[in-house]
């Protein structure tokens, strides 16, 4: 988790909503990416999930993803997690919850039958601190409209580190 918060950190230092996303096989980190476009209107799809995956899919595409784990600074949305179990990814791994779009409570049981077979481990809350810091670190900033004034913003901001 801490590659991912150094992937988070480079996407704050240049303004983009700090998400990094780290992908490990056996001990090894096979792929990371950082939030991308984050203050580009209407682009929702440069999630860090997103970018690490493309990584790997273009230098490690023959790995068994249902081997690798999946460490993301912010719960991945909705579109993340469905993506990343669709491409066989089993274990995920999170720091910070996102009380606005987060999308690991899903019940995949409850949908058709594509999901519902689906086993998937979720392990929230890892190095939570750090990556709440973060977070409201880009949220107090004047620059950073992302989000602004949203659920999750309102939400970081009232958390109080430990």
């Amino acid at each position: 988790m801490r590659l991912a918060l150094d992937e988070a950190r480079k996407a704050l230092d240049v303004g983009e909503f700090p998400v990094g996303c780290v992908l490990v096989h056996e001990g090894r980190v096979v792929a990371a990416g950082g939030r991308e476009n984050s203050g580009v209107d209407g682009n929702e799809f440069d999630h860090a999930e997103i970018v690490a995956l493309r990584r790997l899919l273009d230098t490690n595409p023959s790995l068994d993803f249902t081997e690798i784990a999946v460490y993301s600074t912010l719960e991945p949305c909705l579109m993340c997690f469905t993506t990343l179990i669709l491409n066989g990814f089993r274990t995920i791994v999170y720091g910070y919850e996102d009380v606005m779009g987060g999308g690991s409570s899903l019940e995949l049981e409850r949908l058709s039958p594509l999901y519902a077979s689906m086993q998937v481990k979720v392990i929230p809350g890892v190095e939570r601190a750090g990556c709440l810091d973060l977070f409201q670190r880009f949220f107090r900033d004047e620059k950073n409209d992302y989000w602004r004034d949203s659920p999750l913003s309102q939400y970081t901001l009232e958390q109080h580190l430990d």
